[in-house]
């Protein structure tokens, strides 16, 4: 049977996201009470990183050695990614001898290839295009705090980049509305807005797509590769910043969520970022319980 990939959100219908999420809510209650839990005893994870991490290669990490695997960490500057073989070759050599490949990249066309020619279960661990494991650890906090998320509506405020084209997946795939403000020559993909056409709306500002919702979002201004046009971004997304006014034009239990890091003073300020109505610490948390429950969905068919 060919394996199963999380290269996207849509890669699994909203019935397996949904359990998914419970299990990484058990998951997560197993390790607070201290119950030993290692379904992937011996099983290998194979991690290519082409983009630096924090969250995505701790979670991953720790996720695999708390289920009872193991992770190898693989960069360009350490393997022979980085001096010229073809990523479908590597693809064929390193899936010969792991369960599952783990890649964080830039381009998608690079996660869909990898995929392609491995025998073995490959995730996302992000790419220009997409960030699906983030939003898995985000949906797990909303559903943790609020319940199903089915009707609620989501503010995306910022740029139009893989968080925002993940929010619009999750939105086909969780039945939210999601409302959408990017400045001019940044917004999202028009091909995934379209996909998404019948749960979203467009806004022109950052209060009126956050008017009357119950979760706010946000990114940084700059994501890595773009780092010599920050200035210029810093003026242009100037006014979608997420600022108490912004949160106020929310309903008054609004959630804010952040994929961190964050800038306190650009994409948001310090007194949302650091207010009750922030949970980006649990959200960040999250990652790790989210993507145990995806690496024994992968790994080790059959959620019990």
């Amino acid at each position: 049977m060919p394996s199963r990939h999380f290269l996207s959100l849509l890669d699994f219908t909203g019935d397996e996201l949904r359990a998914l999420i419970a299990h990484a809510i058990d998951v997560k209650l197993k390790l607070e009470q201290g119950v030993s839990h290692t379904p992937l005893e011996g099983k290998l994870l194979a991690m290519i990183f082409e983009k630096s991490s924090t969250r995505t290669r701790v979670s991953f990490e720790a996720g695999m050695f708390q289920l009872g695997g193991h992770a190898i960490f693989m960069s360009p500057r350490d393997s022979h990614l980085g001096r010229g073989e073809p990523i479908e070759d590597s693809a064929r050599v390193i899936s010969s001898m792991v369960d599952g490949i783990l890649i964080r990249t830039f381009g998608h066309d690079r996660v869909e290839t990898l995929a392609h020619h491995s025998q073995v279960p490959v995730i996302n661990g992000l790419s220009d295009l997409l960030h699906p494991c983030q939003l898995l650890a985000d949906m797990q906090t909303w559903f943790e705090r609020r319940g199903d998320i089915a009707g609620a509506t989501v503010a995306w405020i910022g740029d139009g980049n893989n968080m925002c084209h993940s929010y619009i997946n999750a939105a086909i795939r969780f039945g939210f509305n999601l409302c959408i403000a990017c400045p001019s020559g940044h917004q999202a993909d028009a091909e995934l807005i379209q996909s998404g056409a019948s749960s979203i709306t467009i806004h022109d500002s950052a209060v009126s797509a956050a008017n009357g919702a119950d979760l706010v979002v946000t990114d940084v201004w700059a994501s890595m590769g773009q780092e010599e046009e920050l200035q210029q971004r810093v003026e242009t997304f100037a006014a979608y910043q997420v600022s108490e006014e912004v949160m106020a034009a929310a309903n008054d239990d609004a959630l804010f969520m952040h994929c961190l890091p964050a800038h306190r003073g650009e994409e948001v300020t310090a007194k949302v970022l650091d207010s009750a109505q922030s949970v980006v610490w649990q959200e960040a948390e999250n990652r790790l319980h989210a993507q145990k429950a995806l690496l024994e969905f992968l790994i080790k068919p059959g959620i019990d």
